[in-house]
């Protein structure tokens, strides 16, 4: 049985959006489509790459984008646009959706921050001045985009593969979500980019990749940042014997 991590388990389309807004510094009361749809098609290249289950309504999403910018650009007849506002959503309704969910997002992130402290939260100790203020930000949780985005660098930075090679060797993603957990257990904590050193091929990223997002999931890793859209760092959650059986545990499952 293949084992797949799935995107309902992070973030949706509405996610993504929202992500692209704050990134750029947008007003979401006034979306620019065209720029908007370009980046987001963007990261729905990426997504299909890596195979991942839910990609599905990420295209939708990227297709009523892409109309939108199209109808901007090339205005069709009058005639013609009803019945294609019939296949895709109007703009208008678009922008109240999203709206009305970064709300309610908002409202769940306050809370849920209440409920999570002392389980999966961790204070951190900070230096402080004279003042008792402290002298670095709070860690802030990084998204599934914010993972896409370091994963990007990861990619465009890799050495291109040889041309002579023939027969990969192939790497299976239970073994690697293993070897994974163990080099962040050892270290604790360790910045995104290093989980890739000595990964030799393309295959390797991307499986790699795909282990931290289950890693991060099985909530056995938290991937964080210290500014908003800052370099990502990866840290180990509880105790390494509890860490293990879950993941055990969880593979068993999955494989079965």
């Amino acid at each position: 049985m293949t084992y797949q991590v799935k995107l309902q388990d992070f973030e949706g389309p509405l996610d993504l959006l929202l992500h692209l807004i704050r990134k750029n510094e947008l007003d979401i009361y006034n979306i620019p489509v065209a720029e908007i749809a370009s980046q987001y098609l963007a990261y729905v290249e990426v997504l299909e790459s890596l195979n991942l289950d839910g990609v599905g309504d990420f295209l939708v999403m990227a297709a009523t984008l892409a109309y939108h910018k199209s109808k901007m650009l090339l205005p069709s007849p009058a005639e013609a646009e009803e019945d294609e506002e019939d296949e895709f959503e109007s703009l208008e309704s678009l922008r109240r959706r999203l709206i009305e969910y970064q709300r309610y997002k908002e409202v769940a992130q306050a809370l849920g921050e209440k409920d999570l402290l002392n389980r999966d939260v961790f204070k951190v100790r900070l230096p402080v001045d004279s003042d008792g203020i402290p002298e670095e930000p709070p860690i802030l949780k990084a998204s599934l985009f914010d993972l896409l985005d370091a994963f990007r660098r990861v990619i465009e930075q890799a050495p291109k593969e040889a041309l002579h090679e023939v027969m990969p060797e192939r790497v299976r993603l239970v073994d690697r979500i293993v070897e994974v957990l163990d080099k962040v257990t050892e270290k604790q904590s360790l910045p995104f980019e290093e989980l890739f050193d000595g990964v030799p091929t393309r295959e390797g990223i991307i499986v790699t990749f795909l282990s931290i997002l289950e890693l991060v999931r099985l909530r056995l890793l938290r991937a964080y940042q210290f500014e908003p859209f800052g370099a990502v760092q990866v840290r180990a959650l509880g105790d390494e014997n509890d860490q293990r059986e879950k993941l055990k545990e969880t593979l068993k499952s999955r494989e079965s």
